[in-house]
């Protein structure tokens, strides 16, 4: 169980705002640019990927209040919202997570945009970080 599995790398940092058309004013400033938009109904959310490096900084927007991102919203405010970390193998980073007895969000593994395969750890589990473990979809390492 010790080391780290193959290929984890982070693939990127998801940021909650209120309007993405105002946040990516700042990113673009610093000469980012949004390479992948898409709406992820099941989870209510409007996103925006900027590539940074070999990594992402990725913009969340509420499409409804009381979604995940809209209720973290009127908690917390604008900001960090959570660290994804890439990995080759989900089902094996899942199944070692268990064995440690980690919390997840949702114990089942989940499509998002991009067509990645992702589910979240539970921040009581992360050190108060929530933690996104992602698999980049068939086709494409990196959108």
């Amino acid at each position: 169980m010790s080391g780290e599995l193959p290929g984890t790398k982070i693939d990127h940092l998801g940021i909650a705002v209120k309007s993405i058309a105002q946040a990516r004013a700042f990113y673009e400033a610093l000469g980012l640019r949004v390479t992948h938009e898409e709406t992820v109904e099941h989870e209510r959310v409007k996103t925006a990927m900027l590539p940074v490096g070999e990594s992402r900084v990725e913009l969340l927007e509420p499409t409804e209040e009381d979604s995940p991102v809209g209720k973290f919203l009127a908690k917390r405010g604008e900001g960090m919202h959570h660290v994804a970390l890439q990995v080759e193998d989900i089902t094996a980073a899942m199944e070692r997570l268990k064995a440690l007895g980690a919390r997840f969000i949702s114990d089942e593994v989940k499509v998002g945009a991009g067509g990645h395969l992702y589910f979240f750890v539970h921040p009581s589990s992360a050190g108060g970080v929530l933690v996104e473990i992602v698999q980049p979809a068939a086709e494409s390492t990196h959108g």
